[in-house]
């Protein structure tokens, strides 16, 4: 079965980095598109980016574009996040997804 399991979150100062880490499992990951969604306290699912499944294409978020990075390694079914110049507005949960399947999530909350 798909298993999806991110990691890499954590408490940073506005203007810090963090990177997001996805572990795939279960499926032919270098087939697939894949996504970040995150979900801030008591708001909706936020879509924030995607990319196709050879890594060449990329697709974000207004809200992010311009400081995070979506890439992948298909020989290590890896997917990842790279977010710099993180906001209080970023804090969520973060979810890896290959729709229809999403992985438990990761939180990052950005304070000081």
């Amino acid at each position: 079965q798909v298993q999806l399991v991110e990691s890499g979150g954590g408490l940073v100062p506005p203007g810090g980095s963090l990177r997001l880490s996805c572990a795939a499992s279960g499926f032919t990951f270098s087939s697939y598109w894949m996504n970040w969604v995150r979900q801030a306290p008591g708001k909706g699912l936020e879509w924030v980016s995607r990319i196709n499944s050879g890594g060449g294409t990329t697709y974000y978020a207004d809200s992010v574009k311009g400081r995070f990075t979506i890439s992948r390694d298909n020989a290590k079914n890896m997917l990842y996040l790279q977010m710099n110049s993180l906001k209080p507005e970023d804090t969520a949960v973060y979810y890896c997804a290959k729709m229809p399947d999403w992985g438990q999530g990761t939180q990052v909350t950005v304070s000081s």
